[in-house]
């Protein structure tokens, strides 16, 4: 089952001669980086840019070594934000699977789900799919991505459900390709019942857990972290929201 079922979005324009910078053409004189570029597309929305200082989208995307031509699963989408920056970045010869899984459509009990980045216009490289015991996805992946709720999985399904999860991520990846985790910190040994209730994870689980998957950790960024956050508030709370601790681990498929 896809997403289009679901939204029955309006067809997706081409991206056309839209030009991104390689990463050969990165350091080349009056060019920016790639990320750069994605992050500084027109198309972006203006809530999605009110975001950047807080979520660091340039830095997201250089390590998690994003380059045209790549297909990309974008895990659990939320509203977009990253997959419009993966679709500028993969450019019109790339791809975008954004995967919503189907714990989180169950939760919604036939309640509406946000509008398909596909139906965006220059989004055609863009795919909504419902991701279960697998991607649903054709192809093999150079990357998957999730950002701030791998905790959410463990909650609704447990460590089964994360299990799932990381079975599928492997399972839809190139040998070689990458899996980014970047989620709230809990504090050490964090239990699922305040997990539940503070929307946090403890680090040292979610590499148990993916490491147990197949993966091998291949590199963290501390472009999220925040020494003042004790870990002990809800996430949502005001003064700590969009201001967390956050880890951001890149995983690979040997």
């Amino acid at each position: 089952m896809t997403l289009s079922q679901i939204f029955r979005p309006l067809a997706a324009l081409s991206l056309g001669g839209l030009l991104l910078l390689g990463a050969s053409a990165a350091g080349a004189a009056g060019q920016a980086p790639l990320a750069k570029e994605a992050v500084a597309d027109p198309r972006r929305p203006d809530a999605d840019k009110a975001r950047d200082g807080d979520r660091k989208p340039d830095a997201m995307l250089d390590f998690a070594r994003v380059q045209p031509g790549q297909t990309v699963i974008d895990y659990f989408p939320g509203r977009g934000y990253f997959t419009r920056l993966l679709s500028t970045a993969v450019g019109p010869q790339g791809a975008v699977y954004a995967a919503a899984p189907q714990l989180w459509i169950d939760r919604l009990k036939g309640k509406p789900l946000p509008p398909p980045v596909s139906a965006e216009a220059g989004r055609g490289n863009v795919h909504e799919v419902v991701a279960g015991a697998s991607m649903n996805v054709p192809v093999k992946a150079d990357l998957v991505w999730t950002s701030q709720n791998y905790h959410d999985i463990h909650i609704w399904g447990g460590a089964a459900g994360t299990a799932q999860l990381n079975k599928a991520a492997f399972d839809a990846l190139r040998p070689g390709g990458y899996y980014i985790v970047l989620d709230h910190a809990g504090v050490a040994g964090l239990d699922d019942a305040g997990m539940a209730k503070l929307h946090r994870i403890d680090e040292a689980l979610v590499k148990q857990e993916v490491l147990a998957a197949g993966f091998v950790l291949d590199g963290e960024s501390q472009a999220l972290r925040n020494p003042a956050d004790d870990r002990t508030a809800q996430v949502f709370e005001t003064g700590i929201r969009a201001h967390t601790d956050q880890f951001i681990l890149r995983f690979r498929k040997p």
